[in-house]
């Protein structure tokens, strides 16, 4: 069985933790044998990094070349051109849903998946008629930043050494962060009041900042937290809300090879999200870790702050 380590990615990160998933999606989809693509965690340099085993020998530039070309298959795919937001009406949003259903079929669900993940018509935000929508969700339009039209954008401009260097080197964040990122890094989380100058005036915002690989990929995680109605709310995978604490994104490090099916089950454990995990429980299932970071909300910007381990 030949292994990669993917050393760039950290899984204390939400957003290096998101990448990983990604990477595990699509490249389940680009070796759909037999025998699935795996995924555990290790330690390596200080940190927990994604380890993918194949059952055949793959080398890094091969595999970083199918796995980018199988991320371009994405580029204006309907799955994010039908808005700019997800600021739609129920009307609209079910017709979208009913595209996805009649395009989408058993080998190929990508389209299905996405708007799983996006919202539910069947709900509507409390302070407009849009729609309840994911708690990744982390723009809808304020300071000509789009949720889809962002997405839209770095699966337009992400290349192969972009997912390359995300995975194999230290993250440098040296590709321009301006309407590039998805605001799931820490590192998003920029605020006047913590800055010499407005940050949405910064000219530093277009030459370095961000890291378009690790954004490309973790797009690509996002079928896996698909949304579901709750009475009178709608919850997504891996959050949990609480009214006087919060909204917080958990998530598990496992030390036993995964498949994508396996993962997409383990997500949605109970266990995760409890306040306080049961970790000999846990353990016994193969999760070695958890992390847990805070959704943050400034203005009509959300982010993701550094989260801790439980």
């Amino acid at each position: 069985m030949n292994e990669l380590i993917l050393k760039g990615i950290d899984g204390a990160n939400p957003l290096g933790f998101l990448a990983a998933v990604g990477v595990l999606r699509t490249a389940s989809m680009a070796w759909s044998t037999d025998y699935p693509t795996t995924m555990e965690w290790r330690k390596h340099d200080g940190a927990w990094r994604p380890v993918l085993s194949f059952h055949f020998y793959v080398a890094e530039a091969d595999f970083v070349s199918k796995l980018n070309i199988t991320l371009k298959q994405m580029q204006n795919h309907p799955a994010f051109k039908f808005s700019d937001n997800l600021s739609l009406s129920p009307e609209v949003f079910r017709n979208e849903v009913l595209k996805a259903q009649k395009e989408s079929h058993l080998n190929d669900r990508r389209f299905a998946d996405f708007m799983a993940a996006y919202g539910c018509e069947s709900l509507c935000d409390k302070n407009s008629e849009s729609i309840a929508d994911t708690a990744m969700r982390t723009m809808s339009g304020a300071g000509h930043q789009h949720f889809l039209g962002t997405i839209r954008q770095i699966v337009s401009d992400t290349e192969v050494f972009h997912i390359s260097k995300t995975l194999f080197s230290l993250w440098q964040y040296d590709d321009p962060v301006e309407k590039h990122t998805m605001r799931w890094d820490p590192a998003d989380d920029v605020r006047y009041a913590l800055q010499w100058q407005n940050p949405s005036g910064d000219r530093n915002r277009k030459v370095a900042g961000c890291v378009w690989g690790a954004n490309r990929l973790a797009i690509e995680a996002l079928p896996l937290f698909v949304t579901a109605p709750k009475i009178n709310s709608l919850e997504t995978t891996a959050f949990t809300q609480n009214r006087a604490k919060g909204i917080f994104l958990t998530w598990p490090i496992w030390e036993s090879p995964l498949s994508i099916e396996t993962l997409r089950s383990l997500l949605s454990l109970h266990e995760l999200q409890t306040s306080k995990p049961d970790r000999n429980k846990l353990k016994k299932i193969g999760v070695v870790e958890i992390f847990r970071c805070q959704r943050l909300t400034q203005g009509k910007f959300r982010n993701f702050s550094t989260a801790v381990p439980l």
